[in-house]
């Protein structure tokens, strides 16, 4: 239960997020409503998973999989092209995250 609490916490913050692009510095009620919800989403069910799962394991997994979740739809959805070297550093932030999932002891599997 507490994976599913997790990618529900992930799927939160990339979408609050992506929204906070649209804000335009919280001055757009709508977008500024939406980001700040799904934040408490994201928050939310990262404070049940935290029950479960040590805190640090939590934080690298929501972290390392909202980033590379987020630079893809930037890239995707707003035209952000990623150079090499951006590449690379996410690549190592998503193989981070797998090598703690799949190897790690610490995570509660």
């Amino acid at each position: 239960m507490h994976y599913l609490l997790l990618s529900l916490a992930i799927l939160a913050e990339v979408i609050a997020t992506s929204f906070l692009a649209k804000t335009d510095g919280f001055s757009k009620p709508l977008p500024t409503l939406m980001c700040l919800g799904f934040y408490a989403v994201a928050f939310a069910s990262l404070a049940q998973v935290v029950k479960v799962m040590p805190v640090g394991i939590a934080y690298a997994i929501w972290c390392g999989a909202g980033i590379v979740l987020v630079a893809g739809f930037g890239w995707l959805y707003y035209g952000q092209k990623l150079d090499l070297p951006a590449v690379i550093g996410i690549s190592f932030i998503l193989l981070g995250t797998i090598i703690v999932n799949v190897f790690s002891k610490a995570v509660t599997h």
